[in-house]
């Protein structure tokens, strides 16, 4: 295998994952392995910037709106419990403001992007067809991160309660940010957020799985 950027970024990712994998597998390394969370989350950002190729104005908009959206709703959520349920986040995510981790604005990030651009690759002309399934996939995605994230401490739910209301809120929500990520121009080619939306999928999988 050639050695260029995207092949050792995504040679990263997969590494990034299995290690964390293993770590919160393994009962001895798990507490240390959730304190990583917000590097890895930050890590895993790092990597999606190197492989943009794209340092236009537009991206850089489309990623703070993002992020700035993201941490807004999830403040207004975790603080009315009008958007997604009643739900408290842990210490998983670091540091808080407002009882909302700033990192939460990133995941948010990580994940439109990524699911954005393996849905480019469909070629849906239509941006109502293309934020249906960008939603679908997203909310899917949160279907398998919602029990990971209440054993691991990311969030805890009112009652121990996944609400469908959450599962509603995030459908919503994501179908509005692909619209905004279909109006954005910037470039939409990205392989290594694909890798990276897919060892994501299959790295919450595996912890649902292993809990059964």
């Amino acid at each position: 295998m050639k050695l260029n950027k995207i092949n050792i970024c995504s040679f990263l990712v997969v590494l990034f994952h299995s290690v964390g994998l293993a770590g919160f597998l393994i009962p001895e390394f798990e507490q240390l392995f959730i304190r990583l969370v917000p590097f890895h989350l930050l890590l895993m950002l790092f990597l999606l910037v190197v492989t943009a190729d794209d340092k236009s104005t537009s991206l850089k908009i489309f990623a703070l709106l993002v992020y700035v959206l993201g941490f807004l709703i999830e403040l207004i959520g975790v603080n009315t419990g009008l958007i997604f349920g009643g739900y408290t986040y842990g210490s998983a995510l670091g540091i808080k403001l407002w009882a909302t981790p700033l990192m939460i604005g990133v995941n948010w990030m990580i994940l439109v992007y990524s699911a954005g651009i393996f849905l480019e690759k469909f070629k849906i002309g239509s941006n109502i067809l293309f934020s249906i399934f960008g939603a679908l996939i997203l909310t899917g995605i949160d279907f398998l991160i919602e029990p990971v994230a209440v054993r691991f401490d990311y969030w805890s739910w009112d009652h121990g309660v996944i609400p469908v209301q959450n599962y509603i809120g995030w459908y919503l929500f994501s179908f509005m940010l692909f619209m905004l990520f279909r109006k954005m121009n910037f470039r939409k080619e990205n392989s290594v957020a694909i890798v990276l939306l897919i060892v994501q999928t299959i790295f919450f999988l595996i912890l649902n799985i292993a809990a059964i």
